[in-house]
């Protein structure tokens, strides 16, 4: 029932994402100064574009700009004022819902509106003045807050607070960043990460996860696991220490090296011609990777086309704490 619920508030929003309802499609005047004021605004800024490069762009007059808009603030507004409305009709209508699923339909409300705008919302990433208008600046940050208390819930910690505020902020970057990925695909990945930073399963229907995240994306403290790592490639599991990450028996010491067959049983072994050294940014990705737990090193070395050797030396003496120190410093982060 609640499910149902929730499919029928969110349903407005993503069809009008889908129909990519950003950009004004009546052929009016001031449709077309709205239209080419965002072009505008979002190629040079809006400090740097004039009404009168607007009113040239459109092949109109000054004075015909300001008969639809009497300031280039109002037609900053105008442009603005879609975004913030739909996101407050998102968080209403997600207040209507018991609570944890008003979590996940602010959280999904949130991220279609912006999805829905993500022109606007790339002009106002890329030049904050734009709402430096006192009430436009009170509003966004009074709608943001409501937001934030849907996704903790009633009688929510301080943690529980900060990753709230976490997960609602972390669905509008990858947006701007990434606008060339199409709505839908993007919309799965980035709810895919909410659960992750939350360590809950979204309810069904949610990012196409039917309900459980996926091993890769399960956190380290939803994930349940019993390994315990040591400072190296050995794991602590139900065998006793002399297992791999990947659960596979190590040869004892001194042993002969293993034949194809009994490599085949054991897993692969690097390959002939890996690098033996990671650029930065690989180095970042595999500290990043590491340090939240959802991949062993030895997915991050094959993610990164690298030997587990190699990631392990380019990891921080930090990263390759156990599990037990890791889920300490997240309890108290």
């Amino acid at each position: 029932m609640v499910g149902a619920a929730r499919a029928a508030i969110l349903s407005p929003v993503r069809s009008r994402y889908a129909a990519g309802m950003d950009r004004p499609t009546a052929p009016d005047t001031r449709g077309r100064i709205l239209q080419t004021a965002l072009d505008l605004f979002a190629a040079h800024g809006y400090q740097r574009t004039s009404l009168r490069a607007i009113a040239d762009q459109l092949g109109l007059t000054k004075a015909a700009i300001l008969y639809h808009f009497p300031s280039k603030e109002d037609l900053l507004l105008a442009l603005i004022e879609p975004l913030l409305s739909d996101l407050e009709a998102a968080v209403a209508r997600a207040a209507r819902l018991p609570w944890p699923a008003a979590r996940w339909a602010a959280l999904e409300g949130w991220l279609d509106t912006l999805l829905t705008h993500r022109r606007p919302l790339g002009m106002v990433f890329n030049d904050l003045s734009v709402i430096r208008h006192g009430s436009t600046l009170t509003r966004m940050m009074r709608i943001a807050r409501d937001a934030y208390n849907l996704v903790a819930g009633p009688g929510a910690t301080r943690i529980e607070q900060i990753r709230a505020v976490q997960a609602t902020a972390m669905l509008g970057d990858p947006i701007v960043f990434f606008a060339d990925v199409p709505v839908e695909e993007l919309r799965v990945e980035l709810l895919d990460g909410v659960a992750r930073l939350l360590g809950e399963a979204p309810p069904d229907g949610v990012a196409g996860i039917d309900g459980e995240l996926p091993p890769r994306s399960r956190p380290p403290l939803a994930a349940g696991r019993d390994e315990r790592r040591t400072g190296s490639d050995k794991v602590a599991g139900p065998d006793g220490p002399d297992e791999t990450a990947a659960g596979q028996r190590l040869a004892p010491a001194g042993a002969p090296p293993a034949t194809a067959s009994e490599r085949g049983t054991r897993g692969r072994r690097r390959g002939v011609g890996r690098p033996r050294a990671m650029s930065g940014e690989q180095i970042r990705t595999a500290r990043a990777l590491h340090a939240t737990g959802s991949h062993t090193v030895e997915q991050i070395a094959a993610r990164l086309g690298v030997s587990r050797a190699t990631v392990y030396r380019h990891l921080k003496p930090t990263d390759r704490s156990t599990d037990a120190i890791f889920e300490t410093d997240f309890e108290t982060n």
